[in-house]
């Protein structure tokens, strides 16, 4: 059975009108005593939400090959109330720091802590790898705990915020007017060293949303820089195939998952509290439901409109993305620590 741990205490938590969600990681974890390298899950959504299609079923894939799983589900942005800024790279952070400082209790190796996003999750992983070293992560009361990831996975990540950028990504994260500095911090082929984690990427090259060319810049750098980079690209395939299988397809997407919801129902019961006029009409029945499954049948229904309805296909050399990077692991893993 999955479990939550919260990574904020509620007067630490400062980003405003998300009602009583605290950014936090779903562990799924192995009842034996093993001890076992720990893969931490970001789902995307364009830091205006957190994906469910991108979360529990990734999860449970890595941990069918042994790993302790988790995901986190970090702040995001759906009504741009303010921008990001550093939050969800202070969640990140934090997300780290927990499972190494526990990995006793969690049975992880500390060594061995892989994160693996998706497209503006993957950002948010990226951000972590070049930027793990920022003050203000350094404030945190574990500080003394290494918030640097032994290794990540970048599945269609936005890397960019140049020309190939993915640009609501940046305008919820910064902000519409956001200054050159902080555009230029937030686009990670800038900022990789030698000291970044090694990376495996992967992206297809009709990517309607997110041009290959991020995972191109960003395996450039590491290149450039001496660190160990895998990418694989694929022919066709749209943006958030996720998995990539029949699961996926199907949105099969797991009982359990949605919980990567809960951020968008506390802020819309919040708004909805404070001032319903914030809230266009085809939400207010969502706002208004009593409990998580209700509120995400009533999203659904209120989002219908604005999503696509083109049949889903699972892809059988996509869907082996796993296997590609679970080899690339292997091989960049061996003895206690990853490079």
């Amino acid at each position: 059975m999955a479990k939550t741990f919260c990574l904020w205490k509620r007067e630490e938590y400062q980003y405003p009108c998300t009602g009583e969600f605290l950014p936090n990681i779903t562990a799924y974890m192995h009842e034996d005593e093993k001890t076992r390298p720990a893969i931490l899950v970001v789902p995307g959504g364009g830091y205006a939400m957190v994906s469910p299609t991108e979360g529990e079923i990734v999860a449970k894939r890595f941990f069918e090959e042994g790993y302790q799983a988790f995901v986190l589900t970090y702040t995001t942005n759906m009504f741009q109330i303010a921008p990001l800024g550093k939050q969800p790279l202070k969640d990140i952070s934090r997300a780290v720091r927990y499972i190494r400082s526990h990995a006793e209790e969690l049975h992880v190796q500390g060594g061995r802590i892989i994160c693996c996003g998706f497209s503006a999750g993957a950002h948010l992983v990226g951000s972590l790898a070049v930027h793990y070293q920022d003050p203000e992560l350094q404030e945190e009361s574990c500080q003394e705990i290494s918030n640097r990831p032994d290794a990540v996975l970048l599945c269609y990540p936005v890397i960019t915020s140049g020309e190939k950028a993915h640009r609501e990504s940046f305008e919820v994260l910064l902000g519409k007017e956001a200054e050159e500095d902080k555009l230029a911090w937030a686009s990670l082929e800038k900022h990789v060293t030698a000291d970044t984690p090694p990376a495996f990427l992967w992206h297809t090259l009709t990517d309607e949303l997110v041009p290959v060319e991020n995972s191109i810049f960003y395996m450039q750098a590491c290149r450039e820089a001496g660190v160990s980079c895998e990418l694989h690209l694929f022919m066709e395939g749209k943006h958030g195939m996720s998995l990539a299988n029949e699961d996926w397809a199907s949105n099969n997407i797991g009982e359990g998952s949605l919980y990567t919801m809960m951020q968008q129902w506390q802020t819309m019961k919040t708004l909805y509290a404070q001032n319903p006029a914030m809230l266009l009409e085809t939400f207010a029945e969502a706002a208004k439901t009593q409990n998580l499954a209700d509120f995400v049948a009533e999203w659904s229904k209120a989002t219908a409109e604005y999503q696509s309805q083109e049949e889903q296909h699972a892809d059988t050399s996509i869907m082996q993305w796993v296997t590609l990077a679970l080899t690339w692991l292997e091989k960049s893993g061996k003895g206690e620590q990853y490079k």
